[in-house]
């Protein structure tokens, strides 16, 4: 029996492709395969969501085997695994291609397996849905519902930016730009970095917000916490910068935890679950039948500024998108609605009462 996919299910759109012809690497140091695994990871760069998804799948096919040794496997274990994942478990074209990733990256840059049935196995095609987006009113109405004021105000960051929420919650004091009006995303998707606009109707409750995470940074300082996360090797090259006010979180979590790799207890920023579980009451309560996520007020963000008249290359740069012909997804939604074409039957005349009788 597999584990639930829930906890996977925010990994999906961090994930990188695995890389079998990436070129001569290390050997590997630890002895396990798990640890291997993490290590080659890590070695890649692929980001922490990555690994945790890459290791539910190297898990559960190991166990759906039988707790097969990997190496005394080969391409015939890993389709019938596959196959079992889309015919008795249904999973969508985006989750098996997920797994699908995660044992060639097993098989090609752990056990350093390249065998031409890695080549031969076929990819489910996936297939661009039109997201789902709110109209002016109902996300007004869904911010007023929001009854935390760091809930309400990560939400209107959200719209205001287009921000994914993971990019929002990450976000540092030294990214927040006011003289500029800018906001800085460092490291966003795909290692990239872009500017936002900071809208000006957020600058009195940023100021807020950043006056309650200097007195928690002060606190923290005061009693010898260790310093927030540093990306890469900056922990060692600047050992102090991870307890200076610029490097501290926009959005901190309200108690320290432990750091997922090193396993130091320190301060880490809001939780993205405590955050969708805030949206999801709030979009329950405005009346609003859409299934919409966190991740709709990027797609309203970028749909809204369309229909204003907004360029879309601009759009495209807001979102951080690497091909316009992915942000072009939003003008299919244009062309519904409000703005768009114009139905027939609004161009008949007024019909007449329907006569009561027989027919």
């Amino acid at each position: 029996m597999l584990p639930p996919l829930d906890a996977l299910a925010p990994a999906r759109r961090h994930l990188r492709p695995a890389q079998a012809d990436a070129g001569p690497l290390p050997p590997l140091l630890s002895p396990r395969l798990l640890d291997q695994l993490r290590e080659r990871i890590r070695y890649l760069h692929y980001s922490h969501r990555t690994e945790q998804a890459y290791v539910y799948w190297r898990r559960a096919f190991i166990r759906w085997h039988g707790m097969r040794h990997p190496a005394q496997m080969g391409g015939v274990e890993v389709e019938a695994f596959l196959s079992y994942l889309a015919a008795d478990r249904g999973l969508t074209p985006s989750s098996h291609r997920q797994a699908l990733s995660a044992l060639l990256f097993l098989y090609g840059n752990v056990l350093g397996v390249n065998l031409p049935w890695m080549t031969e196995i076929g990819r489910p095609q996936t297939h661009r849905r039109l997201p789902v987006v709110l109209t002016v009113e109902e996300v007004s109405a869904l911010f007023e519902q929001m009854r935390c004021g760091e809930h309400r105000l990560l939400a209107r960051l959200l719209y205001g930016t287009g921000l994914r929420i993971t990019e929002a919650l990450q976000r540092r004091v030294k990214d927040v730009d006011f003289g500029q009006r800018a906001l800085f995303v460092r490291a966003g998707k795909g290692g990239k970095d872009r500017v936002v606009m900071l809208p000006q109707a957020l600058h009195a409750e940023l100021r807020d917000q950043l006056g309650s995470a200097r007195r928690v940074w002060a606190a923290d300082v005061e009693a010898g916490q260790a310093g927030v996360e540093m990306p890469h090797a900056l922990e060692r090259k600047y050992p102090r910068a991870g307890m200076s006010w610029p490097w501290f979180w926009v959005f901190p979590q309200d108690h320290l935890s432990a750091d997922p790799r090193s396993g130091v207890i320190r301060r880490h920023h809001l939780y993205d679950q405590t955050f969708q579980r805030a949206f999801k009451r709030a979009l329950a309560a405005s009346g609003t039948p859409k299934p919409a996520t966190p991740h709709t007020l990027r797609h309203c963000f970028a749909t809204h500024l369309l229909q204003a008249g907004s360029d879309i290359r601009t759009v495209q740069e807001l979102l951080g998108h690497a091909d316009v012909a992915t942000t072009m997804i939003y003008t299919h939604v244009l062309k519904m609605g409000g703005g768009a074409v114009r139905s027939p039957l609004d161009a008949l005349p007024a019909a007449r009462p329907p006569q009561s009788g027989p027919w």
